[in-house]
């Protein structure tokens, strides 16, 4: 027997599940409630969608970029909010690597033993710097 999708009811429930073992939250499933999650649903979010949004709105909210009240049932599924959290939860905010500086990318100009006598002469000098600021 082909197992089709969960009935929407199932869905809703589950969905409620999901985002109050994430919040620590025990909400009834009221109507109300049913009805935000429908909308949530029939605006085509899956419960991935929402774990990714809630996980972003609590990192910003440990590190005091958001009030707790984003995470408010209420806040969280007003759709538009929800989808424009979705999307900046998605934007990588680092910053691109350095550029290679063109020295890092010539080979060195002397070999092994030159680049060894310099080292030498380099601590010699300082040796004799130290000598004379003494």
């Amino acid at each position: 027997m082909n197992s089709g999708p969960p009935p929407i009811a199932a869905q809703l429930q589950q969905l409620h599940q999901t985002y109050c073992r994430l919040t620590g939250q025990n909400l009834s499933l009221r109507f109300d409630r049913e009805r935000l999650w429908f909308e949530f649903l029939r605006a085509g979010f899956t419960s991935a969608e929402l774990v990714q949004v809630v996980r972003y709105l609590q990192k910003e909210i440990r590190q005091a970029r958001r009030n707790v009240g984003a995470l408010k049932l209420s806040n969280l599924l007003q759709l538009d909010r929800f989808e424009d959290d979705l999307n900046i939860s998605r934007v990588r905010l680092t910053a691109p690597p350095p550029a290679k500086t063109p020295a890092a990318l010539l080979p060195p100009t002397c070999s092994p033993t030159e680049q060894e006598r310099g080292r030498q002469r380099a601590l010699e000098q300082l040796r004799q710097l130290k000598e004379t600021l003494r």
